[in-house]
């Protein structure tokens, strides 16, 4: 087994899936949504799944000593349509993943938010947080990465911080991606034309770019939508009615622009089509729509891997691992 993982705010397992596709142990998946730790359990029985609400106490003397402390931290506090309440925002989550780091003092830390993060409003912030890990002998890294450039048909921009103590930090370098030249057409035309849609080859053409950023919404705000107006008018421009989901694909005789079904929303994410949603279609697209592609946080866990596991030992059992067998 590879190195071992904690993971917060697993959602429907973007992230979880990219760190187990670059070779890490998942030991817990914190996650309070219960539909998201139904997706979890559905397609990984044998993953740790743990319902429960960061803001509440919970035991971790189980995982000191973890190689990697991830985690997909609600992103409202930080976007830019929202509020931008930042670090006061009752939604924070950061301030949590430190504490956790400050508890379990793991080899690693991968947190991933919007790119409004990067924003002039929170630079104290940041180098507040940056400062609190220094402290605890971490160095640390922000980065603004695009799905797009690493497969994803999708453009999502998402800010990803790496802190690594100090022994491996040298060792780190951010992946350096292409862009994709994969459309949209061609990402969802055999979806679109499963059930005989005789205007396919068509559309495929019309929608011939990569997508604009999926947006989930909140148990709060939001619906199977594909988000606000400008989204909207963007998701149109590529022949595709953003105003809600599809339950399937377009028949035969569909005439106008078809729907995108959580299946297809879930392949623009770089799900794999085997990766199974939990729920109805409102609570399905909003763990789609929220996620972090799981190409991504792959080619980040990769480099993380690299810099904290010796050649000698890439691919054996740590020895944590092996005391928690």
């Amino acid at each position: 087994m590879g190195p071992a993982s904690l993971e917060l705010c697993a959602g429907a397992g973007g992230q979880a899936l990219g760190l187990e596709n670059a070779g890490y142990n998942h030991v817990g998946l914190i996650e309070n949504d219960f539909a998201a730790c139904n997706t979890l359990r559905l397609n990984r029985p044998q993953w740790n799944v743990i319902e429960h609400d960061l803001f509440e106490q919970i035991d971790l003397c189980a995982f000191k000593g973890i190689a990697l402390l991830a985690g997909g931290l609600p992103c409202p506090p930080f976007s830019i349509a929202g509020k931008q309440l930042g670090e006061q925002d009752e939604r924070n989550l950061f301030n949590v993943g430190i504490n956790y780091v400050d508890e379990l003092r793991p080899k690693a830390v991968m947190f991933e938010n919007v790119r409004g993060m990067l924003g002039p409003a929170f630079q104290t912030y940041r180098e507040w947080i940056e400062i609190r890990l220094h402290k605890m002998g971490y160095v640390s890294q922000w980065k603004l990465l695009n799905a797009c450039d690493f497969g994803v048909p999708q453009l999502r921009p998402r800010v990803v911080l790496v802190a690594l103590k100090k022994s491996y930090s040298s060792s780190f370098a951010w992946p350096e991606g292409s862009p994709t030249s994969i459309t949209v057409g061609e990402t969802l035309h055999d979806l679109m034309g499963s059930h005989g849609w005789k205007h396919v080859d068509q559309w495929r053409e019309r929608a011939n770019a990569i997508a604009p950023t999926l947006v989930g919404g909140s148990k709060k705000h939001g619906g199977p939508d594909l988000g606000p107006t400008r989204a909207r008018r963007a998701w149109a421009a590529l022949g595709v009615n953003g105003k809600t989901i599809a339950n399937e694909p377009p028949e035969v005789n569909f005439c106008g622009d078809p729907k995108l079904t959580v299946r297809m929303a879930a392949r623009i994410q770089g799900f794999p089509d085997t990766w199974e949603i939990w729920g109805k279609k409102t609570a399905a697209y909003r763990q789609v729509g929220n996620a972090f592609p799981p190409p991504v946080a792959q080619a980040v866990a990769e480099k993380i891997y690299r810099a904290i596991m010796p050649k000698r030992h890439q691919g054996a059992s740590t020895n944590w691992e092996k005391a928690s067998v």
